[in-house]
Formats: C-alpha cells, structure tokens, sequence
C-alpha cells in the first residue's frame, strides 16, 4: 500500500492472503472506547459523535464554528480515519453558555448521538482503545493458513509498528521538507502531524531491525520493558529467567524509541541499533531533535484483545477486536494479507 521504504512493515512469517480494504466506510467501523464518562457538571461540553466521510479535526472546526469558539477550544482525544464509519468523543467548552443548536450547519455525515456537561476538557490520548470492525473483500490465498496466523496473534501477538493513519498523506515528506527548511507547518496541528509522522519512522525503521534479527518480542540487555496494559518502563540490565518468563507470556514487553532530544534510554547493543538506524534518518533525528521533543518510549509488540473473525458472502473476511491508544487495527490486517484500498 506504500512505496514509502520508512512505511514499510515486515513480520518474521509469510503474508498468506490478498484483499482490498476500505471499499466502502461501512467496512471500516470505529467506536472510541472512553477513559472517562462526562460527570453532567462543568463548562465543557462533551458530545459523542457518529462519523462517515470526515476526520476528527474536520469534525473539531465544525462543532468550534457552530459553537462560536475558537477551535483550541474544542478537544478530542484520538484522530479517526475520514475513509469510514467512526464514533468518538469531542469537548467544546462553554463557560456560562448554553449549548448551541447543533442541527445549525448541519454537517452532512455527522451524527451527535448524545451531549453531556464535564468539568474538564477532553484531550489528546485520553481514551481507553477503540474498538474495531473491519471488512475485508475479494479475499484470495490460503485460508487455512491464515486462520492459523490469526490465532497465533491472538496468543502471542505482532509487531507494534505504526499504521499508515500516523503517517497521512504526505505528513513524513513535509516533516522532511520543514526540517530541510522548505517548508512551514501552518498551525500547532499540522506541526504535531508532522513530528509524529517523523518519529513513526524511525520508530517503524527500528522495529524492522529487531524483526530482521528476530528480537523484536523478547528482552535484551540493554531493552528498557514495558509493563503491559500500561505506560511503565523500566531498564533490563540483563534478562533473567524471570524477565524472560514475563516476557513470554506478554506481560512484558520489549519498546522502542520515539526520537527526541536527549538520550533514548536503551544501553548496550540495543542503543547501538536504535543510534545506527537514527544516523540512517538524521533528517528526520536532528529534526526532532532541534523541536526539542523528550525523548519516549513505545512497545515493540502488540497483543489484540477480543480479536475473532468470520468469512461471509463467500470471500469477505470480517475481523473485530479492540486495541490500545496509538495501536492500529491496519497493522494487525496488514500482517494477514497484503492490502489494496477500495474497489480497484
């Protein structure tokens, strides 16, 4: 689905099907799973909106013209794909005002299935996951084989690269282009599209080495380990046999680095690899840096939960399962099958 080496995704098996995705938003659906429910009190208004055809920052500049705000006053905690049918959370705050009436400028795909006061604005990462249906059609290849992979990922998971959502269209050759001093990001969204598609890359680049050297799900010296389900990380200084029994019953995790300035945290051979692959995109390295990012961490492996599927209509392959913030439903598609996008 991308020419772009830095997008590529490669996992240790054989991708045993072929399918096209997205050939109609009804076969990509979304639903935000929140973190917190609005408290009925506050000057925010929280409203849980159906989507087709928009993205969440379209949807934002909406409800901020409607609500006569400014748009930093609306909040929202994840973006969501404009190619489907998505439902989320947003947050207009209204200090001593009414709500709008909503239905003025209708926006046409956007359904508002509910309001509600809060106290607090929504922001950006506060979700619990989303929880996802996705079609496949036209699939072709070796069913059993796959069938067998999905329940190997159900029990042991898969690369945790970053999808394609990360990347936009186009957002990592502008992150270059700015950096390279070509171009301007217009606005705070647009530099924070721009970085994160930077460190996506050289994130993914690293995840790709570890997948080559088949390290990508056990610790190594060196590794800082996330704890699952959570944002921990701690230092391996070496790999015991309780680390390694942790590790593979998925309650650890080995991480890589989201670029930034100053040291990424690894130590030993792990460090070496994730400096030798930032040296390899130093553009995008000197970048972040010079943006003054901190540097973070993000797991190497993903474990879908309530991951389960069904074939209909004869070569349609339908999977639902929900995921974690900053996880992507296409990465686990794309270990499956090689993907085309709508009807072609």
């Amino acid at each position: 689905m991308n020419a772009d080496p830095a997008m590529e995704l490669l996992f240790p098996w054989t991708i045993p099907l072929r399918a096209r995705i997205k050939v109609l938003p009804e076969d990509f659906v979304v639903d935000e799973i929140a973190a917190t429910e609005p408290d009925g009190a506050g000057e925010h208004v929280w409203l849980h909106i159906r989507k087709t055809g928009h993205n969440s920052e379209a949807v934002a500049e909406w409800l901020a013209r409607v609500a006569g705000v400014a748009r930093a006053n609306v909040g929202y905690a994840g973006r969501k794909d404009r190619h489907a049918v998505t439902s989320q959370w947003f947050s207009v705050q209204l200090p001593g005002r009414e709500e709008p009436d909503w239905s003025r400028g209708r926006m046409e795909g956007v359904e508002i299935l509910g309001s509600r006061r809060h106290s607090r604005k929504l922001k950006t990462g506060h979700l619990a996951g989303n929880r996802f249906r996705l079609r496949l059609r036209g699939v072709a290849g070796d069913r059993a084989a796959a069938e067998a992979l999905l329940e190997q990922l159900r029990a042991r998971g898969l690369p945790d690269y970053f999808g394609e959502q990360r990347f936009g269209h186009g957002n990592l050759e502008r992150a270059r282009a700015w950096f390279a001093g070509r171009l301007r990001p217009r606005g705070r969204n647009q530099r924070s599209l721009y970085l994160s598609a930077a460190r996506a890359a050289i994130f993914n680049a690293v995840l790709r080495r570890r997948v080559q050297d088949g390290t990508w799900d056990r610790l190594l010296p060196g590794d800082l380990a996330n704890l699952d389900g959570s944002g921990s990380v701690f230092a391996v200084a070496t790999v015991d046999a309780t680390l390694r029994e942790r590790c593979e019953r998925l309650d650890l995790h080995p991480t890589g680095p989201l670029w930034g300035r100053g040291v990424p945290g690894s130590a030993g051979p792990v460090l070496e690899l994730e400096q030798a692959v930032a040296e390899g995109l130093s553009a995008l390295a000197q970048g972040l840096e010079r943006e003054g990012l901190a540097p973070a961490r993000r797991p190497l492996r993903l474990r879908p939960s309530r991951l389960d599927w069904h074939w209909e209509d004869g070569d349609d392959l339908v999977l639902e399962m929900e995921l974690g913030p900053g996880e992507y439903a296409t990465g686990v598609v794309g270990a499956i099958a090689e993907l085309s996008e709508g009807g072609g």
